[in-house]
């Protein structure tokens, strides 16, 4: 396998690192801004080379974004080459066309890092969903929120200080939108859910609510009752409807969940005959993510199919018949309420346009 591999960032170089340690994966032509002169691989800054070598038959793509990244990945697929990925983002935006243009062109796409780091997650539900019917996927599906939140769990500081920290750390980006108001667990919960019910929900659909607003003392006051707060990413199939969206839960301490500390991801599946199954390990970081990358290459050597489900069922997000207990925090006062997910995101939505202080999370029912 010849590989063209597109970036050489944390995990681009992680890749590199690992796939030139196995003959099968050696031969690399890499594409990067800047030229590094302790590689011996080959070298580029012009897609173009990658994409004209006839001899190089999969692209690994590790830039991220939506951009140059949908151009690259849409035109390897064009050219008939397969792709691998890591990049959540533009899979989750692109979801049905990226997939179609593999089939049409008869290669391959995978992007099992692009949900759950180095857990194969992605995998796993691709593999379960041909014998079983899955009902819900739940989790911890992002490790920065994961690490404030133990942070303030563990010192009762305020959530603005753990940020800093987290970004110090690298745990954080310096702009950590995506992360702390759940936009980058929702993309993974959207990959996770079209691959584990067979559908195909838009990122845009599935309401988020994230950590931005806790403070020191909702932490104190869960404390008190003897739960932890948590950011969950979770998804249910009933019949033909799918409820879904991102929002703090709140666990018992004595519970599995409370124990996740630091940036690493617990993820949940339940399907119909085999239960429920947990998935634990590190959710990012560059070597835990390019095992994965470096894994779906494998599979495509052994000839796997153009993606992990060939269906793709329309359908729409519906939170209206998913009925959870809520804390809900306005300003001071603090409150238990018992509301649709469409309901509490809906009031979410209100009070971030007011510019109100607000902070919610579900009650979990794990015991």
């Amino acid at each position: 396998m010849k590989i063209g591999l597109l970036g050489y960032g944390t995990v681009g170089s992680a890749f590199y690192a690992m796939a030139i340690e196995h003959p099968e994966t050696s031969d690399i032509t890499l594409l990067d801004l800047k030229r590094h002169d302790d590689l011996t691989c080959r070298q580029t800054a012009d897609f173009q080379d990658i994409l004209r070598d006839e001899s190089i038959g999969t692209v690994v793509e590790l830039i991220g974004g939506l951009h140059p990244a949908y151009e690259f990945v849409s035109s390897a697929l064009k050219s008939g080459k397969h792709v691998v990925t890591a990049n959540k983002q533009l899979v989750s935006a692109c979801y049905d066309e990226l997939i179609a243009l593999a089939e049409e062109n008869s290669v391959s796409l995978r992007c099992t890092a692009a949900a759950g780091g180095g857990i194969p997650w992605l995998h796993s539900l691709a593999r379960l969903a041909e014998c079983d019917r899955i009902t819900s996927v739940s989790g911890i599906m992002n490790g920065t929120t994961n690490y404030i939140l133990s942070a303030m769990t563990e010192q009762g500081t305020e959530y603005a200080d753990n940020l800093r920290e987290a970004q110090r750390l690298g745990y954080a980006e310096a702009d950590p939108t995506a992360d702390v108001e759940g936009y980058d667990a929702c993309r993974k919960l959207v990959l996770s859910a079209n691959i584990a019910f067979g559908v195909s929900i838009r990122e845009a659909e599935v309401p988020c609510f994230g950590i931005s607003g806790i403070t020191a003392q909702d932490i104190a006051a869960f404390k008190r009752l003897g739960l932890v707060c948590k950011l969950i990413a979770h998804a249910d199939r009933a019949g033909d409807q799918v409820a879904a969206c991102v929002e703090p839960m709140l666990f018992p301490v004595s519970g599995q969940m409370a124990h996740v500390n630091g940036p690493d991801n617990l993820i949940s599946l339940h399907a119909e005959r085999v239960g429920t199954q947990r998935f634990a390990g590190a959710g990012a970081g560059g070597f835990a993510t390019a095992s994965n990358v470096l894994a779906d290459c494998f599979e495509i050597m052994r000839g796997c199919g153009a993606f992990y489900t060939s269906r793709r069922d329309a359908v729409s997000v519906n939170n209206a018949a998913l009925t959870q207990r809520y804390y809900v925090r306005a300003g001071e006062e603090a409150a238990s309420r018992t509301m649709t997910v469409a309901e509490a995101h809906a009031m979410a939505d209100q009070f971030k346009k007011e510019r109100k202080p607000f902070f919610m999370a579900a009650a979990s029912e794990e015991r």
